[in-house]
């Protein structure tokens, strides 16, 4: 049992203890001697690191329940293989994140800690991730920014580190809810969403903090 499949399984139960998932969902992150940690197709909330699924760069399951892994495993595996800076992955399916999605709309930012979700793509496919083909498509999507939102299917975050993908999926969130409800409200301009952003770094680790806190299983 190593370290990284701890984290990875911690991780699941933070964002599904966050109300990110439900049933569904999963959390990955990129192995140092190669290809990624993956949480099974259980229940996050009961994630354990016994249970984490190890799977090559192409996606193949390597160790663990082949049967438990995820359908989606190759939208994780197309996002590691193209995007070499993605250190983790949290597939959720935010309530507010959901709405927009269905839409077929990223939601602005209008408010300074929703751009801690980093920059929003969306990819206009509806149907699971589930082939190699369609995983590189939505790879192609992301490209070099941060977070998608699938079409009527919830969202992908990612980043260097898994605290840094949770608190980028807690704030895509928050992103989507504030702007749902503050209907008049004006989105910030790109120079003002470039200098709000010098101090996200800071931001997004007192962010961790508070979610391990709030989520963690000693709350």
């Amino acid at each position: 049992m190593s370290e990284l499949a701890k984290q990875v399984a911690h991780a699941g139960r933070l964002i599904a203890r966050a109300g990110l998932v439900e049933a569904f969902g999963h959390v990955s992150a990129r192995r140092p001697q190669g290809g990624f940690l993956m949480t099974a197709a259980t229940p996050l909330l009961q994630a354990r690191a016994g249970d984490v699924i190890q799977l090559d760069i192409a996606g193949r399951v390597t160790g663990g329940e082949k049967a438990l892994c995820p359908l989606e495993a190759p939208l994780h595996a197309a996002i590691y293989s193209a995007c070499h800076d993605v250190g983790a992955i949290c597939r959720t399916h935010s309530p507010a994140a959901v709405i927009w999605a269905s839409r077929g709309e990223v939601p602005p930012l209008v408010h300074g800690l929703g751009g801690l979700s980093g920059v929003v793509r969306f990819h206009h496919e509806p149907q699971l991730v589930s082939s190699i083909e369609a995983g590189r498509a939505a790879a192609g999507d992301l490209g070099a920014y941060d977070c998608l939102l699938l079409h009527a299917n919830g969202a992908v975050c990612t980043a260097a580190t898994l605290q840094e993908a949770v608190v980028r999926a807690w704030y895509l969130e928050e992103r989507a809810r504030v702007a749902e409800h503050a209907t008049r409200a004006r989105a910030l301009t790109d120079s003002e969403a470039v200098l709000r952003a010098r101090h996200y770094e800071a931001e997004s680790k007192r962010a961790w903090d508070w979610l391990a806190l709030r989520f963690g299983e000693e709350s």
